[in-house]
């Protein structure tokens, strides 16, 4: 839809992260309208499509080989990340608002076929169950039965059953007193806390334990019930989660414009009243956008470099999966960061036949980014393309509460959604006053739809 001049004004506006609260705003009764200056839904985050696309944006300009196939069958995350799955009794976030909206219904996915951890020089798979504890090579004999009694002690730990705390009390034990109640070594350490438990800094070991204990249940529940590993990925891309929110966001009355440049964010008495395009302006009560909108609004917190690698083969030592994960503990490389790498292939439907895409990413700790990435990279030769990102990471100012323009936080290097969703509640909650509640959305949903038709 054309946008008027003095549109009627809409409650909520937003700009990516964006595309899932205009969603979850609309199911909220918001009347939201969502403009982007790309043609494309999904803003950094989006999935580039054709090869030529890709080949463009990074300034190369050759065309792609006639080895790459055809360039419609490339669909390439510019900033690829996995879900975790949900298991019995905890769920990702990400994964449980899904569910809760009903996005799933848009989309299909695939479960990514292994979960690996760097160490000394290889990779080994990730273990997570008792079984996987005593077959692994990370570790000699006596260290896997440890390991095993830590798993154990985990899989049974009840928050609400003090018989199953084993003397570890949830409200005063941090998790380096639990490694060392186990006499679990440096490299188990490493692992579990950034490999099960997905921490990108060594922090968590000096908070209470119970956070740790869930984030290391999650991940073994979830791979319990998917086998391969814990993670999931959508078929044709991460593109595809974007445009299935935006879909949720038009079944409540969203509006969304594509293509749209913003020229001004139009400000009254010090808060938000409207964006200003095309010498038109489209009225607001509250704004939510990525920091690239409001530079002024936002402070720089570091940088992150990605470099994304065409390949021919699967990655060595991971038993020729199409899809995996590679944590490299930042113990094993000497950083103070982790580093990843995720790979998805044309069983995705994101390359050509016979073609695999691998994504190295880590936060730049020096003023030699590619060389601090080269670890990763050495994992994945031969590398048949590759292209490299440095992109700034920034923080809103403020909370946005007075001037009621709510900014993101920039995309980390994490290869995984929950820091993501974390920033997601955070918005909600400072726009709102409450915390999201999953329960209530589910709630209105039915209102709408009824229960048959969820």
């Amino acid at each position: 839809p054309g946008c008027q001049n003095d549109v009627d004004e809409s409650e909520g506006f937003v700009f990516r992260s964006e595309c899932i609260l205009s969603g979850i705003m609309s199911v909220n009764g918001k009347k939201v309208l969502h403009m982007d200056r790309n043609p494309y839904y999904g803003g950094e985050s989006s999935s580039i499509t054709p090869l030529e696309e890709l080949y463009k944006r990074f300034g190369i300009s050759d065309s792609p080989p006639e080895s790459m196939g055809r360039g419609r069958d490339w669909n390439v995350d510019l900033i690829p990340k996995f879900l975790m799955a949900n298991g019995k009794n905890t769920v990702c976030q990400l994964v449980k608002m899904l569910l809760y909206t009903e996005v799933t219904r848009y989309l299909d996915f695939k479960v990514v076929e292994g979960s690996f951890v760097y160490k000394g020089g290889k990779i080994y798979k990730v273990p997570s169950t008792e079984t996987e504890a005593l077959a692994s090579n990370l570790m000699g004999m006596f260290e896997k039965r440890r390991f095993r009694k830590f798993l154990v002690f985990v899989a049974n730990f009840d928050e609400n059953d003090p018989k199953t705390f084993e003397g570890v009390d949830p409200k005063l034990t941090t998790m380096g007193e639990v490694y060392k109640k186990f006499d679990l070594g440096q490299d188990v350490i490493d692992f579990t806390g950034h490999a099960l438990a997905l921490y990108r800094t060594d922090d968590y070991l000096e908070q209470l334990c119970l956070e740790t204990i869930n984030r290391i249940k999650l991940y073994s529940e979830s791979l319990a019930r998917y086998g391969k590993s814990p993670y999931l990925y959508p078929l044709y891309g991460l593109g595809e989660l974007p445009q299935g929110f935006a879909r949720l966001s038009a079944i409540y009355g969203g509006t969304y414009m594509l293509n749209k440049p913003v020229d001004e964010i139009v400000m009254e008495g010090g808060h938000v009243v409207g964006v200003k395009s095309e010498g038109e302006v489209a009225r607001c009560k509250q704004l939510i956008c990525d920091p690239s909108y409001i530079p002024d609004r936002v402070h720089k917190v570091g940088q992150v470099i990605r470099v994304i690698c065409v390949l021919s083969h699967p990655i060595k030592n991971t038993n020729d999966a199409n899809s995996c994960q590679i944590i490299i503990p930042q113990n094993q490389v000497n950083r103070k960061s982790d580093i990843y790498v995720c790979m998805i292939s044309y069983a995705h439907n994101v390359a050509a036949q016979g073609k695999y895409i691998a994504i190295a990413s880590t936060t730049v700790e020096t003023s030699d980014p590619e060389a601090e990435i080269e670890p990763a990279l050495e994992l994945l030769e031969p590398i048949d393309q590759k292209f490299v990102a440095i992109s700034d990471m920034y923080d809103p100012r403020d909370d946005g509460t007075e001037s009621q323009i709510f900014a993101s936080r920039s995309y980390d290097a994490t290869t995984h959604f929950e820091t993501t969703c974390n920033d997601i509640k955070d918005i909600y909650k400072r726009m709102t006053g409450s915390d999201f509640d999953f329960e209530n959305m589910k709630r209105k949903q039915n209102d709408v739809f009824g229960e048959d038709e969820q």
